[in-house]
């Protein structure tokens, strides 16, 4: 999460919200109506961005990646399918920084992590769930639940869509929501804490001169997913340097933990996220503070992880501080794409016919502090969330090569944090 990052490199001076906005579970009319049918006769293809939001008057403001606040809950826009550019298409506000959000295989529901610290007096953050507008892409909010602990910064959908996984940051702490057949979500069925040693405050793949630290004061449970069998659920958690593997029980949506229950990292290096290749068969894990990716092979059958390589995520002759955040992995499977924050790059790799990675280069993100990324459904473009410039940047990919090549496209959201896309022609 690098609360401390700040104090690496000065932030500059933003106008915070001043009024507060609307509760999470209120839904705000859409700024401007959009029309059913695009000019080519297609219906939208709608983007939608998870921000840090201003906090309710009951509420501490949002403890994550200083400065908080700019953002007013999840953001939508309408998208030119053929130059990647997003209009503006409304927001809805929410005082709980929807900082993560996730969207059913139809295209018909979203999820959102709140993630606060707490709401009221409750030390606890919420999930929010939505139903999609299948003509106009607008969101109704269908109900708001407890987390299962603090500061909830990431969700996922189990592959038959009958639940929810969430994974909290503050809490150290990941849950188990079951989906009701109406969208809604239902009382956890699972809460499990981590515990164990915390890692050192100091990687021990740290790149030359780093003073990088976030994580390594308590657990963090940053990501939680299912593997594509839905078996088998991962979870990484940062403070622990470790990721945990689970059994999963799709009937009564609880974990048990796997024969090889974690696998460590090296100390300090501190996993964030981790996606699967498309083969099901390679895993890439990336450390926030050792500024790695490490590719495993995972065997589906047993839901085990062998450690094949590590490689920094930074050019060679890279020094100093940085934190990673995102790792993507192209859609055909050809390339792997890694966020540096400070740095403010994002890292391409080409994959091997052995899955091990190959540095090919870098692209700037044009902007500060790049949280996460996102491809539209077509892969043709990739979307950055910078964080702390207030904007999202568009870029045309190269599917030969992997490169990235900036649209001059500027989309101004307030500390944007998570990106995702529904096309409304297939829902």
């Amino acid at each position: 999460m690098s609360q401390d990052a700040n104090k690496l490199q000065p932030i500059s001076r933003r106008s915070f919200l001043k009024s507060s906005v609307v509760a999470a579970g209120t839904s705000s009319l859409l700024a401007k109506t959009l029309s059913a049918e695009t000019t080519d006769g297609k219906k939208p293809l709608m983007a939608y961005v998870g921000t840090f939001s201003a906090p309710l008057k009951d509420m501490l403001p949002t403890q994550v990646d200083l400065p908080p606040g700019n953002g007013r809950g999840i953001h939508l826009f309408q998208v030119d399918r053929q130059t990647g550019a997003l209009a503006e298409a409304g927001v809805v506000e929410m005082g709980t920084s929807p900082s993560c959000l996730a969207v059913s295989a139809d295209g018909t529901r979203m999820y959102s992590a709140n993630e606060t610290d707490h709401v009221g007096k409750t030390k606890e953050g919420t999930v929010s769930s939505f139903s999609i507008n299948p003509s106009d892409g607008k969101l109704t909010l269908l109900n708001t639940v407890p987390s299962g602990g603090a500061g909830p910064t990431y969700v996922s959908i189990h592959p038959s869509g009958r639940y929810l996984f969430v994974a909290n940051y503050f809490g150290g702490s990941v849950a188990v929501l079951p989906i009701q057949e109406d969208g809604q979500l239902g009382k956890a069925t699972d809460v499990k804490v981590d515990s164990g040693k915390i890692g050192p405050t100091r990687a021990t793949n740290a790149p030359r001169g780093s003073f990088a630290f976030s994580g390594h004061d308590r657990t963090h449970a940053h990501m939680i997913q299912s593997d594509p069998s839905g078996r088998y659920v991962l979870h990484v958690d940062l403070g622990l340097d470790l990721i945990y593997v689970w059994k999963f029980d799709e009937k009564t949506g609880r974990l048990t933990p796997n024969d090889t229950a974690t696998v460590s990292l090296p100390p300090g290096d501190g996993p964030r996220h981790f996606h699967f290749h498309p083969n099901g068969k390679w895993f890439y894990s990336i450390q926030e503070e050792g500024s790695t990716i490490v590719f495993f092979d995972y065997d589906s059958k047993s839901g085990t992880l062998s450690e094949r390589q590590t490689i920094s995520t930074l050019p060679p002759e890279f020094a100093g501080s940085n934190f990673c955040s995102e790792i993507l992995v192209s859609s055909d499977g050809k390339f792997v794409y890694a966020g540096n924050r400070l740095h403010d790059s994002i890292g391409i790799f080409a994959v091997g016919p052995d899955g091990k990675l190959s540095f090919t280069g870098e692209e700037w993100t044009r902007g500060n502090y790049p949280r996460s990324f996102s491809f539209d459904p077509t892969g043709r473009f990739l979307y950055c969330c910078n964080q702390r410039a207030d904007s999202v940047a568009v870029f045309k990919v190269n599917r030969k090569t992997g490169g990235l090549k900036f649209t001059g496209q500027y989309v101004p959201v307030g500390n944007p944090s998570h990106l995702v896309f529904v096309d409304l022609q297939s829902s």
